[in-house]
């Protein structure tokens, strides 16, 4: 009876499940599409994350559909020619977005600014982040009481080598490439020489642009700019008189200023997404494939940013591009820290091939390193924005001695082996010599491989790409200089990279096709896994590193750290 009752509880469970699904999806389809009020006003609300690739929207259940960096691009690009638009309001807030996508951003915003149209931007308590978008603005306002949290950059990095000591945890990593300390969390108490020089050469990289770009933008010169961020952060009334904002109004009053401007007794307001889904999907098709996340072997949720990019179902997304005959080229568009050296490997044969069907560039974001530069090199053209992490050319294996934590808590194990090295990734006994020697030699043979990918992606000697790699990262501008990407851009150096390759004229109307799409619920449904929930928190605990990857074992091709400059 407990059984029959149970089984019929899931059966109801299941089928409400089943007509909610039906209903919402009755619901979407019978949607119509936003329409664009003559003399609108564009609203650029960003808060939390940017992502490239849309999240799972679950109606009712999860949180609202957010525009991706697409989403984003379309937006401001066709706004900037379209005579229903007016005027363009920025809201940014929380941003949680890398210096490469604040710079696509920016380059849009400074585009549609470009058409004579205005543009303010409204603050609520702004960071870095958010004042680097708002300069692109013709006039930033702020509220009377709020404060201008502008005080510079650092870069910090967390190290647990004291933590597991006291339980009795031991990582143990083996890497090739002197600046591939990605383990160096788990291993050491400090930063090496090395990744001090590293990190010092991003922040100043960063830094020296964001303080040109402030400069530039509110008619000041870098000396002026230095010498007031190290004054920062900023109460209201300093923050104006400083040049820093134009006023300080609420946020009422800052939009009436604007009805003012336009002639308007209302602001007919339409956000950058519902703007977006009123836009004529015509022209030339291009796919913009999007891979987001560490490289994982597999299949995954379906959930977006968080699942990583998981190899069978990136492979999936570039076959049917390169099925697909009305997609004249494609976009690959990169933001990945790198991840499991065979899924990366997998991913970039199927890159090759759809190389050979459709033309192809690399559009790299944020990050595009170790892994997620490997895929890379296909040997077509590579976009990176100057501030974009890439490089990383290494790899490393890491793997956990339990054994002084098993006996803290009293636990002990015995092994019977047949084999030299068959308790090689045991996590009762450490490597030993000859384990590491054993290591050594998968090590060598994958750098090697990752040397010779790179060297025939680059069109380079190994011997060249070699003074290159070391698991040295580097940014956009540095990669450019010595001949690791091709180009400084965006989406609009990449579509027009890709107009030239299929021969699309310049006046021909484009259109990214987003790979993947939207999902919904029964996407999330119909997937097979689901990755540990307790790992994706800790993961973001320790500031991006996957640990995933670190519990899977095998030979990873991932960054030395996550770059999250604040």
């Amino acid at each position: 009876m407990k059984k029959f009752l149970a089984g019929l509880a899931a059966g109801m469970l299941l089928a409400g499940i089943a007509i909610v699904v039906v209903s919402f999806t009755m619901v979407r389809l019978g949607e119509r599409r936003p329409s664009v009020p003559d003399g609108a006003t564009l609203f650029l609300r960003l808060e939390d994350s940017l992502p490239e690739r849309p999240p799972m929207e679950i109606p009712l259940f999860g949180p609202p559909a957010r525009a991706t960096v697409r989403d984003t691009w379309e937006a401001l690009r066709a706004a900037a020619e379209d005579s229903r638009v007016r005027a363009l309001v920025l809201m940014p807030r929380g941003v949680d977005a890398g210096w490469g996508k604040l710079d696509e951003v920016r380059q849009g915003i400074a585009a549609f600014k470009k058409s004579g149209k205005p543009v303010i931007a409204f603050l609520r308590n702004p960071g870095t982040r958010e004042y680097y978008l708002a300069t692109a603005a013709g006039q930033i306002y702020m509220p009377p009481e709020d404060f201008l949290e502008v005080k510079g950059l650092r870069a910090e990095l967390m190290f647990l080598r004291g933590g597991l000591d006291k339980l009795g945890v031991e990582f143990e990593i083996e890497h090739a490439g002197k600046y591939k300390d990605a383990g160096d969390m788990f291993t050491r108490t400090s930063m090496t020489p090395e990744t001090r020089e590293v990190l010092n050469a991003i922040l100043d990289q960063l830094y020296g642009r964001m303080v040109s770009t402030i400069a530039g933008a509110r008619g000041k010169s870098p000396e002026e700019v230095r010498a007031l961020i190290d004054q920062g952060p900023f109460t209201p009334p300093r923050a104006k008189a400083a040049g820093l904002v134009d006023d300080l109004l609420f946020e009422d009053q800052a939009l009436d200023a604007l009805k003012q401007r336009l002639g308007q007794k209302e602001l007919k307001k339409i956000t950058h997404l519902d703007y977006g889904r009123a836009l004529r999907a015509d022209g030339k098709r291009i796919a913009l494939i999007a891979g987001q996340g560490a490289i994982l072997r597999g299949r995954g949720t379906g959930f977006g940013e968080e699942d990583g990019i998981r190899s069978e179902d990136f492979i999936k997304l570039l076959r049917q591009a390169g099925e697909d005959k009305s997609i004249r080229g494609a976009i690959v568009r990169v933001d990945s820290p790198g991840g499991d050296a065979l899924a990366s490997d997998d991913i970039l044969r199927e890159m090759k091939l759809l190389s050979k069907k459709k033309p192809l560039v690399i559009s790299m974001s944020d990050v595009a390193a170790s892994g997620g530069y490997y895929i890379a090199m296909t040997g077509d053209p590579v976009l990176a924005y100057p501030d974009t992490v890439t490089g990383s050319i290494g790899v490393l294996y890491g793997k956990l001695n339990l054994r002084g934590l098993y006996d803290k808590l009293g636990i002990r194990k015995e092994s019977i082996t047949r084999g030299r090295f068959a308790a090689l990734d045991s996590d009762y006994q450490p490597l030993g010599p000859e384990g590491r020697a054993k290591l050594r030699e998968s090590i060598e043979h994958v750098y090697a491989t990752f040397l010779a990918r790179v060297a025939e992606g680059r069109k380079k000697q190994p011997e060249a790409v070699r003074p290159l790699a070391e698991g040295r990262v580097w940014m956009g501008e540095q990669a450019k200089e010595r001949g690791l990407v091709d180009a400084l851009g965006g989406l609009d150096a990449a579509v027009e990279m890709i107009r030239e390759r299929a021969g699309i004229g310049k006046d021909e109307k484009v259109r990214l096709v987003a790979y993947p799409g939207r999902r919904g619920l029964l996407d999330y449904l119909a997937s097979r896994q689901s990755p540990s929930f307790l790992e994706e928190r800790a993961a973001r605990l320790l500031e991006g590193f996957d640990l995933r990857l670190w519990s899977g074992g095998g030979l990873m091709r991932v960054m030395p750290y996550v770059v999250a400059v604040r």
